[in-house]
């Protein structure tokens, strides 16, 4: 059973992604389509845990909504699709007998400390730019244009061309993305075990769409996708099948203040650092690890 919520062009549904977007979401409607599901890791959402028998039975699901979502992209849409690294491998080859991969992009994060000891750790997650009409899609490069540092930062000069020329001072983004993942005291942190950041979305969606098209995200978790389309003037449907996440879109998206006689909050966050016994621990002289100086330190170090 789906539940249904509207509000100013944005659609959320509370149900299960394979059985909304088979009844609710018409063929060839949707201009970009970005998918975020469970990675078959061992997460657990809510009430929901994120693991199958096998890698063979986690593709099986997942190709039964890829069709799903293939149906409901236009003819000049796009699809992003994110998975595991064990697990892209399975989306790679099914896709490419039905779409045209473009890209597969490296989203590249900074590491929470220390990843593995006896392997390399991962600090990376694919995705995969498809398109339904190579000749036909939306690709805004002038959106999403980064500083190219050969020609903004070391000035050098290209001298095989007839008349020397600077290189240029920006460029689209390779398919290798360093963008930092939510964290804690960021705005946008929501209480979800795997959100991504509003910036991941932002470029994508300012790649691959217009203002006035129709986004879909049938695995929303904290409605980044939806809240960013938003903000870009798109069109958004949302799919969670998970109630607490539902609250999150209810509030973000909506702009609902209560659901089911519950206040719709933020996250109440607590900036009070404690030791393994559960003892505060006070800040020292030099700063403390989670105020505002030393994290935009941190993250200025890794840029």
């Amino acid at each position: 059973m789906t539940s249904k919520f509207e509000k100013d062009g944005h659609l959320v549904f509370w149900g299960d992604a394979l059985e909304t977007l088979r009844t609710e979401v018409a063929t060839d409607s949707v201009d970009l389509v970005f998918v975020d599901p469970p990675y078959n890791i061992g997460k657990k959402f809510a009430d929901f845990h994120d693991r199958w028998p096998s890698d063979e039975a986690y593709a099986k699901w997942a190709y039964k909504w890829l069709d799903e979502c293939i149906r409901v992209l236009k003819r000049t849409g796009t699809l992003y699709v994110m998975t595991s690294t064990q697990t892209i491998p399975y989306f790679d080859i099914f896709l490419r007998n039905k779409l045209t991969i473009l890209s597969r992009i490296v989203w590249h994060y900074d590491s929470s400390g220390v990843q593995a000891r006896k392997y390399y750790g991962s600090m990376y997650e694919p995705i995969l730019h498809c398109v339904k009409d190579v000749a036909h899609y939306t690709f805004n490069a002038d959106e999403i244009k980064v500083e190219a540092k050969t020609g903004s930062q070391r000035k050098l000069i290209d001298y095989r061309k007839s008349t020397p020329t600077q290189y240029n001072t920006d460029k689209v983004p390779g398919n290798v993305w360093y963008l930092p993942r939510v964290r804690y005291r960021m705005d946008e942190y929501e209480e979800h075990p795997s959100q991504k950041p509003e910036t991941l979305l932002e470029r994508i969606i300012r790649a691959s769409s217009n203002e006035g098209d129709i986004v879909l995200d049938p695995f929303a978790g904290t409605f980044t996708t939806a809240a960013v389309a938003k903000k870009l003037k798109r069109q958004s449907i949302s799919i969670e099948s998970q109630e607490n996440y539902l609250k999150i879109g209810l509030r973000r998206v909506l702009h609902m203040r209560s659901y089911k006689g519950e206040d719709l909050l933020p996250p109440e966050k607590t900036y009070i650092r404690k030791n393994g016994n559960g003892k505060r621990i006070e800040n020292e002289d030099n700063g403390d690890l989670f105020d505002a100086s030393s994290e935009a330190r941190l993250y200025k170090n890794n840029s």
